[in-house]
């Protein structure tokens, strides 16, 4: 199957996008989680600093109240046990500020609680009065000291483990970080590059097609122009051999009729029946000089000519013109409203005039004639033979079907071919040329015309034509 090159871009650039935009979403996704573990192990590193600060900041306690019991000497006290514990305090309260963890805010709860001991023992050791054993006990500071330092070592070991498994997330995505933006970016070269390479191609393709383009519509008008050239030679010799036929028919015409009154009684009647089929030969050969005359004509239309048709005036024209010839065959013509549509007045009389003469030529000789015309309005998209681009506009199905002889399915295309007759003419009158006519002029007004029939049933001729007609036809 071919794929046209402008779908292939088409599904090149979706792919692209698709992969683009699937690849930068794992890149924000990747980033982000490498800015999070960035700052989960700031965070780390954060806890483990505050905790060892609480610590160092207790031993210094704990070292200065021993040394002011050795020496006796206030320098040990400066700064104060409220001082210090102010500081361990602020410690405690930043720890809680950003510790995040519920298992390590309940750890930090209990050394919260192994503090304030501290700080109590811590406070005694301060005092001066060592006669009342406020001195504090060696053995009682030590025991206080291994639990907070167990409890600070707990919550130390556990951030070092958060810390690890962050620290090997960060280098995960740090790894994975690079590969991808390179990735996207080798990607996003390689389909420029080809999407530079398609478009190059087919830029090159539309440059060469408008230069065949040109020289097709070149051709194309040197070939319109050499028609048109043609169509008008042909007119010229069609109005000049008319002419110059009409004339030796009129001559052998008039000559017939001065031999049959100047002699006619003096005639053998042999010889009288020669002049008389030789008066009717020049009959048919002018009815058929005339039609053909009427073909030439009749595909021609210029645009001026097309104007608002009524066909109801129109078709009351028709039957008043084969009133008497409709009278003779006993028939009756049952019509529909028709609408308005834009066509050439005269052409559009020619066409229904030559139907309905059709449907009274060939009447059936056992039952009165009967001549139906119905109509329907139609959209070109409810008709299988318009072309797409005109399925919005509205059109005129009209029908005319009589119960005359009709004729062989297997002729429905043919009858509307110049000179084709389905009868001979010693049985019906005519030259062939009548339904041709109507086809032309169908063509003309952009419609479609076809023909149904069985023998001994009847003849339906179907015409449809646009309400209006397109101006750039």
């Amino acid at each position: 199957m071919h794929i046209s090159v402008h779908k292939k871009i088409k599904v090149g650039f979706f792919i692209a996008f698709t992969i683009i935009v699937g690849a930068s979403v794992l890149s924000y996704l990747i980033g982000k989680n490498l800015m999070h573990n960035a700052n989960r192990l700031n965070h780390t590193v954060e806890v483990s600093k505050r905790l060892e600060r609480v610590t160092k900041q207790l031993k210094d306690a704990e070292a200065a109240i021993r040394g002011y019991n050795l020496t006796k000497q206030d320098a040990f006290l400066h700064p104060s046990m409220e001082e210090r514990s102010i500081r361990i305090e602020q410690e405690y309260r930043n720890l809680r500020r950003i510790m995040d963890d519920p298992g390590q805010q309940k750890n930090l709860d209990t050394l919260k609680q192994l503090l304030d001991v501290k700080y109590k023992q811590l406070t005694a050791g301060e005092q001066k009065d060592f006669s009342k054993g406020s001195r504090i006990s060696v053995g009682e500071g030590e025991v206080s000291m291994d639990l907070i330092d167990r409890k600070v070592n707990e919550m130390t070991q556990i951030e070092e483990a958060q810390l690890y498994e962050k620290s090997r997330l960060f280098e995960f995505f740090s790894n994975l970080w690079i590969p991808v933006v390179f990735i996207i970016s080798l990607f996003a070269i390689l389909i420029g590059v080809y999407s530079y390479v398609i478009l190059s191609k087919e830029f090159r393709l539309q440059l060469h097609i408008e230069a065949r383009m040109k020289l097709y519509q070149r051709e194309l008008q040197d070939n319109i122009t050499l028609l048109n050239k043609s169509n008008q030679e042909l007119e010229q010799f069609a109005y000049v051999a008319s002419h110059d036929l009409q004339e030796p028919l009129r001559k052998i015409s008039t000559f017939s009729d001065r031999l049959q009154t100047k002699y006619g009684r003096e005639l053998p009647p042999d010889a009288a029946e020669l002049i008389n089929r030789m008066v009717a030969a020049v009959s048919r050969m002018r009815v058929l000089i005339n039609d053909l005359l009427t073909f030439s004509r009749a595909g021609r239309m210029m645009p001026e000519t097309m104007l608002p048709v009524d066909l109801n005036a129109l078709l009351q024209d028709v039957t008043g013109d084969l009133e008497v010839a409709l009278l003779e065959k006993n028939g009756t013509i049952l019509m529909d409203q028709l609408p308005e549509v834009e066509g050439n007045d005269t052409a559009l009389h020619q066409l229904f005039q030559n139907l309905l003469s059709n449907s009274i030529k060939f009447a059936h000789p056992g039952r009165p004639l009967e001549i139906r015309i119905k109509r329907e309005l139609l959209t070109g998209r409810e008709i299988g033979l318009v072309k797409e681009d005109k399925w919005d506009e509205t059109f005129c199905r009209i029908t005319i079907k009589d119960n005359g002889i009709g004729f062989d399915p297997v002729y429905a295309d043919r009858i509307f071919l110049i000179f084709q007759r389905l009868h001979g003419v010693s049985e019906y009158k005519g030259t062939g040329i009548g339904l041709a006519i109507c086809k032309k002029i169908v063509d003309a007004h952009n419609g479609y015309i076809s023909a149904f029939g069985h023998p001994d049933e009847g003849a339906e001729f179907v015409i449809i034509l646009p309400l209006k007609q397109s101006r750039e036809d």
